[in-house]
């Protein structure tokens, strides 16, 4: 029987979807499934939903429940992981207004920026410890991962341990919306008028989805690079094979020039599509930062709304529980979508065959002009053997040397964050396209490590 544990399975949102599509597997019926969250409270609420599933649905799964991952991980097939220090959306304001101090305002300081690196070493931690872990109990088991910044994290594993990694992002999917949204006339789609941009805003969400579930059966879009911050290499209609992107690039510049203004500049450069949106996109970008110019006004960068997620992530783990007690139909999670973990599981457990749009794996020489063993993204087939990347080429060479410098950047965090190197982060700060003083680089970092000695004592072993 396969065996499937879910770290991190408390998170509301990654809980419901991830649970739901596992337990509506029909070619999993019979698995094993270990749910893991370190708070009680939460891996509760998803346990006793996923026994409702389980009872409603008759999947026939075994469950369990842990409070830590070493009791889960023995006899494991596969380990699906979404953790995050918290208190994520605390952190996260902290790690925008602690640069902001010595002169940084940084566009979005998720994945990239000093931002960036704050996030990826308090993650790197505790993800590196479940995978030695996994190297243990489990060491043929693939490890799925959803913890941000995706690239930085894939990259601590591939390259710090001897596990089999994958890591799965649903950002493609803003490739599609903003083609559906350029091609709406030749294809009909409907574009909601409450559509303005591609940020992670609450009020943009519902919009986005009505043209995704419109373009996505009719056009297929290739794309690669790094994750956040991959680009379009090509857009084909699905039914006549017909080549889009020229008419793409024409609609596109026709649309509003206030739509995902730092996008078009880009695009306009550097003559590729880049995937992300904005607010992603410019976390990578030396051109967003400037205090004299303040090019968050010129493209209109929006931060995130760090407030209201916390109080949805509250609102929503609320409503799983009103489900999990009966007070709620399950209605809702009949077409949930665990943004590819599926998709992984069933078909290399399964030995079924499945083209997935973008995965992040070590480059073997799918990006052709990208450093060998980077994490990369690229449409990757899922079979009985595996993942495997598909070889999509080079790069335009622009495109290709930004990420280069970002991979450079990414391969310092991580190995800062493994070794306690100060000296490695400060070069990761120096190398940032955000940072452009020696003396602030080094402000930002003492910062960073006095604000975050709790979670980061591997920098203050001397």
């Amino acid at each position: 029987m396969t065996k499937i544990t879910v770290i991190g399975a408390g998170s509301a949102s990654f809980g419901e979807n991830t649970l739901s599509a596992i337990l509506r597997s029909r070619r999993l019926s019979g698995a094993r499934l270990a749910l893991v969250d370190r708070n009680a409270a939460s891996l509760d609420i998803v346990r006793r939903l996923a026994d409702r599933l389980n009872i409603e649905w008759r999947a026939g799964f075994s469950i369990s429940a842990h409070t830590h991952h070493a009791e889960a991980l023995p006899g494991s097939d596969f380990v699906v992981s979404a953790i995050e220090v918290g208190p994520r959306e605390a952190l996260w304001r902290s790690d925008f207004e602690i640069p902001l101090k010595y002169g940084i305002r940084q566009p979005y300081a998720e994945n990239g920026g000093p931002g960036g690196f704050a996030h990826a070493a308090r993650n790197i931690g505790p993800v590196m410890e479940i995978v030695h872990d996994i190297e243990q109990a489990c060491p043929a088991a693939w490890f799925i991962n959803f913890t941000n910044p995706m690239v930085r994290i894939c990259d601590a594993v591939n390259r710090h341990s001897r596990i089999k990694a994958v890591g799965l992002c649903h950002q493609i999917y803003i490739g599609y919306i903003m083609v559906g949204v350029a091609l709406g006339a030749e294809y009909g789609i409907e574009v909601p008028p409450e559509l303005t941009g591609m940020e992670a805003a609450v009020s943009q969400y519902a919009a986005h989805d009505v043209v995704r579930r419109q373009i996505v059966p009719r056009v297929d879009i290739r794309a690669a690079g790094l994750n956040h911050f991959s680009w379009i290499l090509s857009i084909r209609d699905r039914q006549t094979g017909e080549d889009l992107y020229p008419l793409f690039r024409k609609r596109f510049f026709e649309l509003d020039p206030a739509f995902e203004p730092l996008t078009r500049r880009v695009f306009e450069a550097f003559g590729a599509f880049p995937v992300p949106g904005d607010t992603h996109l410019c976390e990578y970008l030396p051109w967003v930062t400037d205090p004299v110019t303040m090019p968050w006004e010129k493209y209109d960068l929006k931060l995130y709304e760090w407030d209201l997620m916390a109080a949805v992530r509250d609102f929503e783990l609320d409503r799983l529980d009103k489900i999990a007690n009966g007070e709620a139909t399950i209605e809702g999670l009949a077409e949930t979508d665990s943004e590819g973990a599926l998709e992984m599981i069933e078909n290399i457990a399964c030995a079924g065959n499945h083209y997935h749009l973008a995965a992040n794996l070590p480059n073997a020489g799918q990006v052709s002009n990208l450093p060998p063993g980077a994490t990369v993204e690229t449409p990757v087939m899922v079979d009985g053997s595996g993942i495997h990347p598909v070889h999509v080429g080079a790069l335009p060479e622009g495109v290709a040397e930004l990420c280069r410098r970002e991979t450079a950047v990414a391969q310092l965090c991580v190995d800062a964050a493994v070794e306690g190197s100060r000296e490695k982060a400060l070069q990761c700060l120096l190398l940032d396209p955000m940072v452009n003083d020696m003396e602030q680089a080094r402000q930002i970092l003492d910062a960073y490590l006095n604000a975050y000695k709790t979670y980061l004592p591997q920098f203050w072993r001397d």
